[in-house]
């Protein structure tokens, strides 16, 4: 008798304790598509940086001395007055700055969106010969993962004495 109880528990506790096993496993793809719409792909998780930046440790504080030290340096190596030789009417431009993976800059010129109209042409070509050889920036990360960056910097070239 003590035989046949067994057995009977044994069946009944493999039946009901396959239940206990019968879940579905997630697919992987639905996983990673909801991962996926989860992220917000317009923000990056740390900004691009510089040597002159990496010790602060406010995001904020660090993201505003990032753009400082690119405007700075921009206007140090454009040599303003060429610039200002050619358009004395511009005060600004919009400079169009990508930042790769591979830490690699391009720099292009903005279509200007006043009145005041300029070759985009020359001074890309004046850009592009005077920002030759940049310092090295560290581009975005996002998840772990270098990613590349845009962003447009107003360059100053007319300061109001």
């Amino acid at each position: 008798m003590k035989v046949k109880t067994y057995i009977l528990l044994l069946l009944f506790f493999a039946f009901f304790s396959c239940q206990f096993f019968d879940k579905k496993v997630p697919n992987k793809e639905e996983l990673l598509q909801e991962e996926l719409k989860k992220i917000n792909w317009e923000e990056v998780d740390e900004f691009p940086t510089v040597n002159n930046c990496d010790s602060l440790l406010d995001k904020e504080a660090q993201k505003h001395c990032f753009f400082d030290y690119l405007i700075q340096n921009i206007q140090e190596r454009i040599g303003l007055d060429t610039l200002q030789i050619l358009y004395p009417e511009v005060d600004t431009i919009n400079l169009m700055v990508t930042i790769n993976p591979d830490a690699s800059i391009v720099f292009t010129t903005e279509k200007p969106t006043d009145t005041i109209t300029y070759d985009i042409k020359v001074i890309d070509s004046i850009l592009q010969s005077k920002l030759v050889n940049f310092p090295q920036v560290e581009p975005a990360v996002k998840r772990g993962v270098k990613v590349k960056s845009q962003f447009v910097l107003p360059v100053i070239l007319k300061v109001e004495e």
